[in-house]
């Protein structure tokens, strides 16, 4: 029997969220989404540019996983960010190997999260 898949958004992270915001009023859980959105669409540009030739430019790669850590954590995306953090260290060490294998996860992961995030508005 295979283990059941942790969820991509911690429930306790979106609860806390709309607690902020309990009537919804102030659309905070849909601008916080949006602001991850938006994160992402300067980012993803940046980490293409940092994976093109021969070498990865670890400084922007750590970067934006950096970011991204941070963003995908406050929204409960607990395996995103652990993923990030991960890229990070390696990026930060200089460990370039492995590193484009993890990326691609990391892509993979990002549009996992999208979807879920879309399904929560």
């Amino acid at each position: 029997m295979t283990p059941p898949q942790p969820a991509l958004l911690d429930p306790e992270a979106i609860r806390r969220l709309r607690e902020l915001d309990p009537s919804g009023g102030n659309k905070l859980l849909e601008r916080v989404v949006n602001a991850f959105s938006n994160s992402l669409e300067r980012l993803l540009p940046d980490l293409a540019r940092a994976r093109e030739g021969d070498s990865l430019d670890l400084t922007v790669v750590r970067h934006v996983s950096h970011t991204l850590k941070s963003s995908s954590a406050s929204l409960g995306a607990m395996a995103l960010s652990a993923r990030c953090a991960d890229i990070e260290a390696m990026a930060r060490d200089g460990r370039a190997q492995g590193l484009p294998e993890q990326l691609d996860a990391m892509l993979q992961d990002i549009q996992q999260v999208r979807a879920a995030l879309a399904a929560l508005l």
